[in-house]
């Protein structure tokens, strides 16, 4: 009988590892030929600046033609407030105090008669010694493009690169109309930068064999604020309930969404789409004398939800379904390791990955990571114009960092070693500082925190500036 009943049991364990392979089989995508992967990482983009994601003012349509193609995430971050230090994470899928880059420049802004601590040094040239993720691609059989903004190092050919279309270390060009100055890119009287980078970029699409990784990262719409001048009369007389009426801005975001618009076109044409993974994203959130992220709570550079939080999405057909949209909350650190799935690419076993393959996510495996996102900024950052909805006009950000888990979301400024929680389910606007009332809640995030920055071996500033005056 004992014998009838082990081999019943045997039996039935068989059948159920079976039938769970068949149904993981369904959701884990299936796929022989090699993806070509897009990455879309708009430039200073912010959360509310889309029709998809709710503004009444700047028109989108082929931007939100394609978000309706897949997935959507509400809660969607990237790894820092400002440029550099966000593509440095991206790029390496590494927390900033891996990499170094904490900031644009030096770490020291603003006055120093301001700043009560001396803040961490930055790196501003990003390492060699990480390995990037075009690195990786190329090694595996990918034709690897970058187009537009690079940043991180003075030519991104020298970072797994390939082709190289307008990179280098520039942060923004000097103009969108030739001569671009900076931007080492030759165009036709009035042709604007945005166009020119797309033009190239779609030549080598049309032309590329083989599964492609396209870094296609515009200049766009960071500063300077220039204008389609054929678009502005239209946005001049238009309104908003949410505060957006930069005209000169819109037709630049409008210029944009025109050219990923033809980038679409293009792919459907060549019949690439049907076998593309695509991410849009921002690499910070947008710049607040620009345009406003209500409710969201100030902008770049700052660490409350106007300036982390960003604009995210993914399309691949036939293995995302259309029309979704997850609240789940994702980083662009995420997007290394899902890439490589995507790719069916590993990493080297000695490298730091710092996010997590979204994959299942994305396919509906899994519906939550149920993890603390965190950010750290040991250095400061000034403000740009004195009403900035920061802590002070100062500053757009002083030395602290910020842990966001579930609905929670604790900031930690080094200076006074003040604590800020806010509950974002009841207070997106990051409003109402509740540590005080919340004091259990407050102690396990900041012990969270601290435990991080430990294993991380993240620099906390201590030393106190003697050109200081309170």
């Amino acid at each position: 009988m004992k014998k009838t009943i082990r081999i019943y049991t045997v039996i039935l364990v068989l059948l159920l590892v079976f039938h769970s392979c068949k149904t993981n089989n369904k959701t884990i995508p299936q796929y022989s030929e090699k993806q070509n992967i897009i990455l879309i990482n708009i430039d200073d983009l912010g959360w509310r600046d889309l029709g998809f994601m709710g503004s009444d003012y700047f028109e989108t349509p082929n931007i939100d033609a394609l978000s309706k193609k897949g997935i959507v995430f509400t809660n969607g971050y990237a790894a820092s407030a400002n440029c550099a230090p966000s593509r440095a994470s991206l790029m390496t899928g590494e927390w900033v105090q891996r990499h170094g880059i904490y900031t644009v420049g030096t770490s020291e802004r603003g006055k120093s008669k301001d700043r009560k601590l001396v803040p961490t040094q930055n790196t501003e040239t990003l390492s060699d010694e990480f390995f990037l993720l075009p690195q990786l691609l190329q090694k595996n059989g990918y034709t690897t493009i970058h187009a537009g903004k690079w940043h991180l190092t003075e030519d991104p050919l020298n970072s797994g690169f390939v082709i190289n279309i307008g990179g280098s270390h520039a942060g923004h060009p000097k103009s969108y109309y030739p001569p671009y100055r900076n931007v080492d890119l030759l165009g036709e009287p009035g042709k604007r930068l945005t166009d020119l980078v797309m033009d190239k970029t779609l030549d080598y699409i049309k032309n590329t064999k083989g599964p492609f990784f396209l870094n296609y990262a515009p200049y766009a719409v960071h500063t300077p604020i220039q204008p389609v001048p054929e678009l502005v009369e239209k946005y001049k007389n238009k309104s908003s309930s949410l505060g957006q009426d930069n005209a000169d801005y819109a037709t630049m975001i409008e210029n944009l969404d025109s050219n990923l618009g033809r980038l679409v076109a293009t792919l459907e044409e060549t019949g690439k789409l049907k076998n593309t993974f695509i991410v849009f994203t921002s690499d910070n959130g947008g710049l607040f004398s620009v345009s406003k992220q209500h409710p969201l709570r100030s902008g770049k550079g700052s660490y409350y939800e106007g300036g982390i939080r960003v604009p995210f999405f993914f399309v691949w057909n036939n293995v995302i379904s259309a029309m979704q949209r997850s609240d789940e909350p994702i980083s662009n650190l995420d997007l290394y390791p899902t890439i490589l799935e995507v790719a069916k690419v590993k990493a080297p076993k000695s490298k730091n990955l710092d996010g997590k393959n979204l994959v299942p996510l994305l396919t509906g495996e899994q519906q939550t990571f149920n993890r603390p996102l965190y950010w750290h900024f040991p250095v400061y950052l000034e403000a740009v114009a004195l009403e900035n909805e920061n802590r002070d006009p100062k500053f757009r950000t002083r030395p602290g960092s910020v842990i966001r888990f579930g609905k929670w979301k604790l900031h930690h400024y080094f200076e006074d070693d003040a604590i800020e929680l806010y509950n974002l389910e009841e207070d997106l606007g990051e409003k109402n500082n509740v540590a005080e009332t919340h004091g259990a809640i407050t102690k396990e995030l900041l012990q969270l925190l601290i435990n991080w920055r430990e294993n991380t071996m993240a620099p906390v500033p201590s030393a106190l500036n003697p050109d200081y005056k309170e």
